[in-house]
């Protein structure tokens, strides 16, 4: 505002001293130019003062408008009258509203006529070259783009390793898992203190995470061993496998002997009913060593698990 007062005031001077007064009867009428906010016309007036000739004229002025020469100021012929209009906008930033009246043109005077500050990063609505109209809004939103580093634990993996001294239902830890660290590190934007983007940069891993490992027992005692048809079959009750010859609660090791896949079942029901049949194996446990297509597999060992 302070420049467009100086440039207004340079141009009163110069067209003063243009056209300087002579001996004048001010009171006589006397043509006279006026720019009023663009808008340039001439007129002729019998006003002794600038003021005068504004009431005479029925020209009103806002509070935050300028005119140049003053209004005190004596008219003389040929005097240019220079008059800046004052626009209201409206700055929302920093949640705040501010609402100014401003003699500059776009929204980025305006917003230094406010005196905020701009970010770098910061956003304007609308554009900093747009034209100002009354009331107009203008928005402003405060930009941080900043790198951020952050930990995240690493998974470590489970190990299982057999051991043939171990009964095979037994597991012991043999060394414990622990995690690893890894640092992310971030670029994160945000719009008014609220996160909208988070890409990441770069990971380095500081410690690298211990394995678990199981120590998986694989001694198995069997007792006396049968062969015959094995078959399967859909229970209500879950998963069943059932045998007359091994008591409910009892494990069973059965071996398709025809391409070598076992596989442990616990007893929990009695059958089957055929004598050629020695095992019925539950879904699960039937398809572990034989295709379900088959329906029957006819040389499968069984062998009861006594530990």
């Amino acid at each position: 505002m302070f420049i467009f007062f100086i440039t207004l005031l340079g141009y009163g001077l110069f067209t003063f001293f243009q056209n300087p007064p002579r001996t004048l009867d001010f009171s006589k009428t006397k043509t006279i130019s006026i720019n009023d906010n663009g808008s340039i016309f001439t007129t002729v007036t019998s006003a002794k003062t600038i003021a005068d000739m504004l009431q005479e004229k029925k020209i009103v002025l806002d509070d935050h408008d300028m005119i140049i020469p003053d209004k005190n100021t004596l008219i003389y012929p040929g005097i240019n009258i220079q008059i800046a209009r004052a626009i209201k906008v409206r700055i929302f930033a920093d949640e705040e509203i501010r609402e100014i009246f401003t003699l500059t043109k776009t929204v980025e005077s305006a917003i230094i006529d406010s005196r905020i500050t701009l970010g770098e990063d910061d956003l304007v609505a609308p554009t900093m070259s747009t034209l100002l109209k009354n009331d107009l809004k203008i928005s402003i939103t405060r930009v941080e783009i900043k790198e951020e580093i952050l930990p995240k634990p690493i998974d470590f993996k489970t190990i299982s390793e057999e051991d043939a001294s171990l009964g095979w239902r037994i597991k012991k830890t043999k060394q414990k898992g622990i995690k690893g660290i890894k640092e992310i590190n971030y670029r994160v934007v945000t719009h008014d203190n609220k996160e909208i983007s988070r890409k990441i940069l770069e990971e380095n891993v500081v410690q690298e995470p211990t394995p678990e490992i199981i120590m998986q027992g694989t001694y198995m005692k069997l007792g006396k061993a049968g062969r015959g048809d094995a078959s399967y079959y859909a229970s209500g009750w879950g998963e069943m496998n059932a045998s007359r010859t091994i008591p409910r609660g009892g494990f069973a090791k059965v071996t398709n002997l025809d391409n070598g896949k076992s596989t442990i079942v616990k007893i929990n029901d009695f059958g089957p009913q055929s004598p050629q049949r020695i095992i019925d194996l539950s879904y699960a446990s039937f398809s572990k060593i034989g295709d379900l297509g088959q329906g029957i597999l006819h040389n499968v060992k069984v062998e009861q698990v006594l530990n």
